[in-house]
């Protein structure tokens, strides 16, 4: 793997700044809007920053460990879900449409058959998903790189096409699991403290699903110095995997990046610990009601614009944030100065 991400130029920031403390409010009256548009004018390397063919990738998998009960919901919903958002059904579907994002589902290994269809990405790493790392890794080293590097590719297509907006989402029964593993793994935060209901577990099925990714972590017996890749292999999704490869892609491509709730985060952590310059792309959505968000948002730095209880996934917080982002992005494009409006500064 090969990714050439560096860290932002900040030689624009001072002037940046003062374009922003000139519009006609009080200096940070704005809060966060103002350190979004920061943040992006930033990325752009640009005074008057626009975002350009808006798209939300969702990437789908099966997971070899959601047979033993993770989740609340059987396996085939995955697919099923898959064939719900390509007819422009699910919450992901609505909310992206109602802001004007483009969505593209990328198959990274669902066990379905599902043949040619518009804006589905056939990119399947495996037919069956990964295994199940109950018994033995999820992937093997080269099915990790290989995903990384699929999805890289799909970014730098759309890239190439204009896009500098990229939000990520995911489905995949099970998917919280891994994201709860990855984050004990990654950050050593006790396994209790990054596991949640998922999507919608009880109190029986919840210690149950702690029970089973307390056995996968003594199976796995990792170091506490293994390698990114090692610790994705042995515990990730095909979907993680390749939410990874998109966000290096799209820091290399000079993309802003809006990352959603629980498993979106636990892909800039993969990235972030290839490349730690990814974190200055990103714009973090929402706090998700998934317990280990709170670890993964802390090692990252970031500051989630919202708090809305969601644990969907998909990337709905994602889309849901968007009209905030644009807004920070009108403001400075649009709002009059003092001096255009010839209005008074603060002079204190």
């Amino acid at each position: 793997m090969n990714f050439k991400i560096s860290p932002l130029d900040t030689s624009i920031d001072q002037t940046l700044q003062e374009v922003i403390d000139n519009k006609t409010k009080p200096r940070g009256s704005l809060g966060m809007l103002e350190r979004v548009a920061m943040r992006v004018g930033r990325i752009q390397r640009s005074l008057s920053p626009r975002f350009v063919q808006p798209t939300l990738l969702v990437f789908a998998a099966d997971h070899g460990a959601a047979k033993a009960g993770l989740s609340a919901f059987p396996q085939d919903v995955t697919w099923q879900m898959v064939e719900n958002y390509l007819a422009g059904g699910a919450g992901v579907n609505v909310f992206a449409r109602q802001n004007g994002l483009s969505v593209k589902v990328i198959d990274a290994g669902v066990a379905h058959d599902f043949g040619a269809r518009s804006d589905l990405i056939d990119a399947k790493i495996s037919p069956t998903g990964t295994r199940n790392y109950l018994d033995e890794a999820a992937m093997t080293h080269e099915q990790c790189v290989s995903a990384i590097e699929t999805a890289a590719g799909i970014v730098r297509e759309l890239a190439a096409q204009g896009c500098n907006l990229l939000a990520v989402g995911e489905m995949g029964i099970g998917n919280t699991a891994s994201a709860a593993l990855l984050t004990h793994t990654f950050l050593g935060t006790p396994l209790t403290e990054c596991v949640g209901r998922g999507s919608g577990l009880d109190d029986a099925g919840l210690a149950h699903k702690r029970e089973l990714m307390a056995r996968a972590v003594a199976r796995a017996g990792l170091p506490a110095d293994a390698g990114t890749l090692d610790v994705l292999a042995e515990f990730g999704g095909f979907e993680i995997a390749m939410m990874t490869g998109a966000l290096l892609a799209g820091a290399e491509c000079q993309m802003t990046r809006l990352i959603d709730g629980f498993l979106a985060p636990s892909a800039p952590l993969s990235a972030a610990r290839i490349a730690p310059a990814i974190r200055d792309y990103c714009v973090f959505c929402h706090r998700s009601a998934e317990p280990g968000h709170q670890a993964l948002i802390r090692e990252l730095g970031g500051e989630p614009l919202l708090n809305l209880g969601l644990r969907l996934g998909e990337g709905t917080g994602a889309a849901l944030a968007y009209p905030l982002i644009c807004s920070a992005l009108v403001f400075l494009n649009e709002m009059a100065s003092f001096d255009s409006a010839q209005v008074s500064k603060n002079i204190r």
